[in-house]
């Protein structure tokens, strides 16, 4: 039973909190578009999104209107394009009118973001995935709402060091076309490792072979609301702070189930999952790195930061999984740089540097996220950045993922400006040392020991 309290108080979440719905996304399937011709190919799959998604903007404002709660973004995620694409495309070029279409009914539909442009290559590429990847560089130079992910590892299957150094170079070519825009289309490129099929948030988001034709994922977003009720906790010791942040974030994702189940009814389309994930805004007072200060560091980056994150990321869970019937995509914390301003601050002062972003992303969902490298790294350098994250993600057991944005013609100490949701970042400076002779080895890296659970 809700009480006038709980209302109350889900009001101050939302309008001095920064509690928000972060998206709603909306999986489909194009399984049933493929086609050997592109021409019929593009109109399927055009027209299988446009009758799916149609209703989703206008849902999405009826909700948050009539609930009183922000949903930021309404996005789309389909089915890997790699796979559907195999038969109808002979070069990159054909694979980029793929992603024309694809951005052509967003923009009619509305969406602020459609995802799936993406390859899943864990154990091997087929000649189709390789041209995907191949184009993603002219692809997002030329597309405005696409976000493209590229799935290189599995705790399962080990790493495809062939994709990741095929990675490192379609990384540098985007930042290059789209120098022009502060290298704009490498915040729209994920590299990952043990990619879920049901993440709603972007660039990540894919409709996985394994999900229904059309499915319903809400992501939250509450750090905000976390940080503000640990405020009330302070000297308190780690019991206290564990009960509190559990509390907070079953409250949070509440929300997100409420508002999924709404949309789910809407559209008459099944609801999928409610992702736990805290994500952070550039907005003051919506960071994860101020969560990390009143946990009782003087600052993100300060040793017990990775304690405090890993603490931080399974009160989350412990306290959210309650809250939703079915939770998934990614759940647990994001870091993402430039998105965060606690973040992008401690990254300016020089206390959060990209080996220690490394070490958390052992203890959270996506540890190197909207990192800003200087415009003259190599592509052996962010393909073997790649493979570290990769290798924790694959040992571990876990989601981890890559998105870096090398800052063509700036160096160490400068900043992007992206904007809005994306933020801005500062250009944080790498290690030194080559890792060529590693990164042109070729093959794979064999799959753990805890592959063989079976």
């Amino acid at each position: 039973m809700i009480n006038l309290r709980e209302v109350v108080e889900t009001n101050e979440m939302i309008d001095k909190e920064n509690l928000d719905v972060r998206t709603i996304t909306l999986g489909i399937s194009l399984l049933d578009c493929i086609d050997s011709d592109l021409q019929r190919l593009n109109d399927r799959i055009y027209h299988k999104i446009y009758d799916a998604a149609r209703d989703l903007v206008r849902t999405g404002e009826e909700i948050s209107k009539e609930f009183g709660i922000p949903i930021v973004n309404k996005r789309i995620s389909v089915t890997p394009i790699g796979l559907i694409g195999g038969a109808a495309c002979k070069t990159k070029e054909d694979f980029v009118e793929i992603a024309k279409t694809l951005d052509r009914v967003a923009k009619d539909v509305g969406v602020n973001f459609i995802g799936g442009y993406s390859a899943l290559v864990a154990k091997g590429m087929t000649p189709a995935e390789e041209l995907l990847i191949r184009s993603i560089p002219m692809a997002l130079s030329q597309t405005e709402r696409i976000m493209s992910s590229v799935n290189l590892g599995s705790t399962k299957t080990g790493i495809n060091m062939d994709a990741v150094k095929l990675m490192g170079e379609v990384i540098k070519e985007t930042a290059v076309l789209t120098k022009d825009k502060d290298s704009l289309g490498c915040t729209k490129l994920v590299v990952l490792c043990n990619a879920p099929d049901d993440n709603p948030f972007m660039a990540g988001a894919f409709h996985g072979v394994t999900e229904a034709d059309k499915i319903i994922n809400v992501g939250v977003s509450g750090p905000g609301v976390v940080k503000t009720a640990l405020t009330k906790v302070r000297g308190k010791n780690f019991e206290v702070l564990c009960e509190t942040i559990k509390k907070t974030a079953f409250k949070v994702t509440r929300v997100g189930q409420l508002v999924a189940q709404e949309a789910s009814r809407r559209l008459n389309v099944p609801f999928g999952i409610v992702d736990l994930s805290l994500a952070p805004t550039p907005a003051i007072g919506d960071s994860v790195a101020d969560i990390l200060c009143e946990i009782g560091l003087e600052h993100a980056g300060a040793p017990g930061t990775t304690a405090a994150l890993a603490l931080l990321n399974d009160q989350v869970k412990k306290g959210g999984v309650m809250a939703s019937s079915h939770v998934g995509g990614l759940s647990g914390a994001f870091i993402p740089v430039s998105e965060d301003a606690g973040m992008i601050h401690a990254a300016t002062e020089g206390y959060l540097d990209i080996t220690k972003l490394e070490s958390m992303t052992a203890v959270c969902s996506v540890g190197l996220d909207m990192i800003v490298v200087p415009g003259d790294i190599t592509p052996e350098v962010i393909s073997a950045i790649i493979a570290d994250e990769a290798a924790i993600g694959m040992v571990n057991t876990k989601t981890t993922a890559v998105r870096l944005i090398p800052a063509i013609g700036k160096s160490a100490g400068e900043e992007l400006n992206f904007g809005g949701l994306l933020g801005r970042g500062p250009v944080m400076p790498v290690r030194k040392g080559s890792p060529e002779a590693f990164i042109k080895r070729g093959g794979r890296i064999p799959a753990p020991l805890q592959a063989l659970k079976n």
